[in-house]
């Protein structure tokens, strides 16, 4: 199969693999930690993988708005987020439906994943799942998995107090506006 560009929003772009932010600090990161709380505020970042924009290549942001939706009708809240090109920053309180909040993050991942890969294969962009399937390692392979979408791992800090959740609202609403400047302004 011959490579082709991707595609957003009908036009044809390039993937580059774009460097975490966080490199210098990645080996502070949780990895695999579990919430022991079913119930609770927090503050939740998940990453695609390598760092690819794929909620800006595959157009994706709706399947955010369709997992909160989701949550909702599960009970929990969504107290404030922000969609980047590849991340997400979310504020959300969890009511115990008898789920961990890690079991509830996973599968969110897994449902935004299934649509990040529907996508590209819609369009007959073979570049952008050729580079999902080459992040799988040799287990997933014999597993029968094709593509990841998303770091296997999470971030979480719980939200505690009201100033904890401000200062987080104010992290990720002003997060557009930094680097790359998706914004000029928060608002």
């Amino acid at each position: 199969m011959s490579p082709h560009k991707a595609m957003s929003a009908g036009r044809d772009i390039a993937i580059t693999k774009h460097k975490s932010p966080f490199d210098s600090v990645s080996s502070t990161m949780p990895v695999r930690k579990a919430i022991a709380e079913k119930e609770g505020a927090y503050f939740i970042t998940f990453t695609c993988i390598n760092w690819l924009p794929l909620f800006k290549l595959c157009n994706a942001y709706d399947a955010i708005y369709t997992w909160f939706n989701h949550l909702k009708q599960q009970g929990h809240y969504i107290i404030g987020y922000v969609i980047m090109p590849s991340y997400v920053h979310a504020i959300i309180a969890f009511s115990n439906t008898g789920k961990t909040i890690n079991s509830i993050i996973s599968n969110g991942k897994r449902f935004i994943a299934y649509d990040l890969v529907k996508r590209p294969q819609q369009h007959n962009s073979s570049l952008i799942l050729t580079e999902l399937s080459s992040s799988l390692n040799s287990t997933e392979r014999k597993e029968g998995k094709l593509h990841n979408a998303f770091e296997t791992s999470f971030d979480w800090k719980e939200c505690r107090t009201e100033k904890f959740i401000q200062q987080k609202l104010d992290y990720i609403h002003y997060n557009p506006c930094k680097g790359n400047k998706l914004v000029e302004l928060p608002e």
